[in-house]
């Protein structure tokens, strides 16, 4: 037999991967780093809903508007936003209710609830809010109040 300059090779020896601990160690980074984007977006989330209800808020306020030059009044509570999409009955009257509504639809606020709509308002001539995420009057960040006086 010919010697061999190169001993012989065991594949144990060479074979190489990952050791436990080296796992855990990037297991809990990535966790540290998930948990750290996670916070961080959901401030945001709440930012955008919030922003969301406003928009809407603004939307309806620009038909209640329109309703309002085209009726001279805005819609009483009872009549409510409906009177955006449906001719209303009631008083008062929609004498010149214009055909095919001021609005496609009436949205929901982000949270899945019904905007709340008071005709006279007690801030003006109407109000027109969401409770926010908890549902409740008044609360702070993503629980707070929407409303159309802007506070």
């Amino acid at each position: 037999m010919i010697p061999s300059r190169f001993p012989a090779v065991n594949p144990r020896r060479h074979a190489r991967g990952f050791t436990l601990i080296e796992i855990l160690v990037v297991v809990v980074i990535i966790g540290i780093l998930a948990g750290a984007v996670m916070t961080n977006l959901w401030g945001e989330t709440d930012r955008a809903m919030q922003a969301r209800a406003k928009a809407d808020i603004d939307t309806l306020k620009t038909s209640l508007n329109l309703y309002r030059l085209d009726n001279f009044v805005y819609p009483s509570t009872n009549q409510g936003l409906e009177a955006l999409i449906n001719r209303p009955g009631g008083s008062p009257e929609a004498r010149n209710w214009r055909s095919g509504g001021y609005i496609d639809r009436i949205p929901k606020d982000p949270w899945g609830r019904d905007y709340v709509y008071l005709s006279p308002g007690q801030r003006g001539d109407f109000d027109l809010y969401s409770y926010g995420a908890d549902g409740q009057p008044g609360g702070e960040g993503g629980n707070a109040d929407v409303t159309s006086w802007g506070e």
